[in-house]
């Protein structure tokens, strides 16, 4: 991308450089920045100048240590409003920043790589920290020795597969309370407290795109009530389509009877219990090989 011609043009002395971002959130949308004062356009993408957008120093260090460093510029409409950082559109969306030669643009350099962690907001502006791409090495991994599944439900340890008819509902909302309680009708095909622990995705209206992790799922006089663990961060009217998918308990029962999904249990059913510990040597009646009890 030029990166050699640009260090030439670092090395002359006289340099016309910029910094641009590109923000892709992860419903598709992107969107760019620079700090220079017109309007960049590369890789397919035009970096807006009249979102005042700076940026402080980059901090990195070889090993393991989280590349990070923090983004400020002005709320905008046309770029990033302040209703879409508060819907939480841009919590974890891809950055990639370049330094550029605003006179040359074919000679740039690329500089940063992360996501967008924590956005604050205050007096018409926001201030985003960037988190490199060694952030995610700072998660826990590995498998827990423990009764529950550890996998999430439809993730690729699981495999149970949301899409198929029975483990779903799609359609509109009658009633919808503080973006934290759906009303819906009867539901009929679906047993008591199916999506509970579930997920809810709004499909429309001004809050589409949007997530909830379902708290209780319950029944009154035919009408089935979801409620949401924290509400949706933007407005749900009666008449939005949502999609509401079954829920799982973690449970070796439930993988078996409900999913159908027992060969990809993640969780330890069988695991002794801590009475194991003061059981002392003797001599079984039963040597068959099963269960001690």
């Amino acid at each position: 991308m030029g990166a050699s011609e640009l260090h030439d043009h670092l090395a002359s002395g006289l340099t016309t450089v910029a910094r641009c971002w590109a923000v892709t959130r992860r419903d598709g949308q992107r969107f760019g920045f620079t700090d220079h004062d017109v309007d960049l356009v590369f890789d397919g993408l035009a970096f807006r100048a009249d979102t005042g957008l700076s940026a402080m120093s980059l901090q990195q260090a070889t090993g393991l240590s989280v590349d990070n460093t923090e983004a400020m510029g002005a709320l905008s409409d046309a770029a990033m409003s302040e209703a879409d950082i508060e819907a939480g559109r841009f919590d974890g969306a891809e950055v990639v920043s370049w330094l550029v030669n605003w006179a040359d643009v074919s000679q740039r350099k690329l500089m940063f790589r992360g996501t967008i962690g924590e956005i604050r907001r205050a007096g018409g502006a926001f201030h985003a920290e960037l988190r490199g791409l060694t952030e995610a090495l700072n998660r826990p991994l590995g498998r827990v020795f423990q009764k529950p599944c550890t996998a999430v439900l439809g993730d690729a340890s699981c495999g149970a597969d949301q899409t198929e008819p029975g483990y779903f509902h799609e359609g509109p909302v009658q009633e919808v309370t503080e973006g934290l309680a759906f009303r819906f009708g009867p539901l009929p095909g679906f047993d008591a407290e199916w999506f509970q622990r579930g997920r809810l995705e709004v499909l429309s209206g001004a809050a589409a795109g949007l997530t909830g992790q379902i708290k209780r799922d319950r029944t009154e006089d035919g009408t089935r009530f979801i409620e949401l663990w924290t509400p949706l961060r933007a407005s749900v009217a009666a008449g939005d389509v949502v999609r509401i998918t079954a829920g799982c308990d973690k449970r070796f029962e439930t993988c078996r009877l409900k999913f159908n999904n027992v060969l990809n249990y993640r969780g330890f059913p069988d695991i002794p219990e801590e009475d194991w510990i003061m059981v002392h040597p003797t001599q079984a009646k039963v040597t068959s090989g099963g269960s001690r009890r």
